[in-house]
């Protein structure tokens, strides 16, 4: 792929790493292509029955996406125009048959949650949090996290979690049913590939068939999502004109509060 998105194939499962710890692993355009072709590659080859996603270092999976990106270069410097059809990271919105399991090595916020959102199964460390605090910015989870979270989880909670912006620790996403399975850090990878080996030991084409199925994937989109995925674009265009959005990227980058305008 790239040298911020490492992929190695063990048995037949893809894992894929991505590779910016200093960056608390965030989403830039090289992040985006990456993983989109990691996602391309495991549909393509035969012998690859699973992946595992998982990122570098020891303390983040995913900050979302890198604001000093989209600073720079805009919503280009994120997501590419030539591949936005795979959606934000280059996969919420690139459905393929193989499960995909998210090995959440450390905090999974915003977009790192909306990434485990858009896989099948999760292993967490038990340091990990995940939550969507983007109405604290003056966003909203723009990467399918607000209409995939209430699905996930009871309705009254991801009420809770998407109105306060607040987070959920490893233990109470186990509690919710969010995650699968939380273990101690430095087993978070070696439990996702044990659990990947023995969905590998499956017939390939049954579990193939098996997530697409469940996950309601037709000609490699999902249409009970059309609807959520247009209400969230017109949300973001609204919201990208607005002082409130400013303030709260501004606010976070300078780390205080934000004053918030309503306008």
């Amino acid at each position: 792929m790239n040298d911020v998105v490492l992929t190695e194939v063990r048995g037949h499962t893809l894992l894929v790493t991505i590779n910016r710890p200093r960056a608390a692993n965030s989403v830039n355009s090289d992040v985006h292509r990456g993983l989109g072709q990691a996602w391309e590659m495991a549909e393509a080859e035969g012998d690859i029955r699973v992946v595992v996603l998982t990122g570098a270092g020891e303390s983040t999976f995913c900050a979302g996406a890198d604001l000093k990106a989209l600073g720079t270069s805009g919503p280009d410097g994120v997501t590419p125009p030539e591949t936005a059809h795979w959606g934000f990271a280059g996969v919420v919105r690139h459905h393929i048959s193989k499960p995909i399991i998210s090995a959440v090595n450390g905090n999974a916020l915003g977009g790192g949650t909306e990434l485990a959102l858009a896989g099948d199964l999760v292993v967490a460390a038990d340091t990990s949090t995940f939550g969507l605090p983007e109405v604290k910015r003056g966003l909203i989870a723009g990467a399918g996290g607000v209409f995939r979270l209430i699905t996930a989880i009871p309705r009254a909670i991801a009420m809770e979690l998407l109105l306060t912006g607040a987070a959920l620790s490893a233990e109470d996403a186990l509690r919710w049913g969010l995650i699968n399975r939380v273990v101690p850090r430095p087993d978070v990878l070696t439990t996702a590939l044990e659990l990947a080996e023995i969905i590998a030991g499956g017939a390939p084409l049954a579990v193939q068939a098996t997530k697409t199925i469940a996950r309601g994937i037709v000609d490699g989109g999902v249409p009970t999502e059309a609807q959520g995925w247009t209400l969230t674009e017109e949300a973001l265009e609204r919201l990208s004109t607005s002082s409130d959005t400013m303030e709260g990227i501004t606010a976070f980058l300078q780390k205080r509060d934000p004053i918030w305008s309503g306008r």
